[in-house]
């Protein structure tokens, strides 16, 4: 399973460890995600969605249901 977000597509990054030395390695900057179950009342059943801190703040501020239809419009879901 990746460390993506099902419903922003956000993936981790990657950069530099840079030392006082300026000797240069390689990392990653993971995305802030967690597994979240959600209930669609539309539909009448629960969801289960791993998303990032920034698509759960969308879903509290437009529903759920508005969120969905917008990934569904972007392609991030099928």
């Amino acid at each position: 399973m990746s460390k993506v977000c099902e419903i922003t597509g956000k993936k981790a990054m990657f950069g530099n460890n840079v030392s006082f030395s300026v000797n240069k390695t390689r990392r990653r900057f993971n995305v802030n995600l967690s597994k979240k179950r959600f209930y669609i009342p539309e539909e009448d059943r629960w969801v289960t969605l791993k998303v990032s801190a920034k698509a759960l703040k969308s879903i509290n501020k437009k529903g759920i249901s508005a969120v969905l239809k917008e990934a569904k419009a972007k392609g991030m879901l099928k």
